[in-house]
């Protein structure tokens, strides 16, 4: 089920970004929140949109059911939880370290005799 819901909001995704793509810049992109055109500007002809924005509309709304589907889906799922220390490979209680028989001698440092 997961899987289908999935796939479908990567489709929704690809098209939301396409439609998206393929629309046409006015350039005034927030000129509708206050100046001149005021609240009358959205509902005029012009105001109400083309096809694409349209399109766009119903796939940003398929995009946020499908995105809340499985939010609810996997939120109900019961899943076992588990650490990484839990699932890491046990510890080996002794290690091999090589050990010498014979310390070495110690080693002292060569300086130059100034004559």
């Amino acid at each position: 089920m997961v899987s289908v819901l999935l796939v479908l909001q990567l489709i929704v995704a690809i098209f939301l970004v396409a439609v998206i793509l393929m629309q046409r810049s006015n350039g005034g992109a927030l000129s509708g929140l206050g100046g001149d055109s005021g609240i009358g500007g959205l509902l005029s002809a012009r105001g109400k949109g083309n096809i694409l924005t349209r399109i766009t509309a119903v796939l940003a709304t398929l995009f946020f059911a499908l995105s809340m589907a499985i939010s609810i889906y996997f939120s109900r799922m019961e899943v076992k939880r588990t650490s990484i220390i839990d699932t890491a490979p046990a510890a080996q209680t002794e290690t091999q370290v090589p050990v010498e028989t014979e310390a070495p001698a110690p080693v002292e440092p060569e300086v130059p005799v100034a004559e």
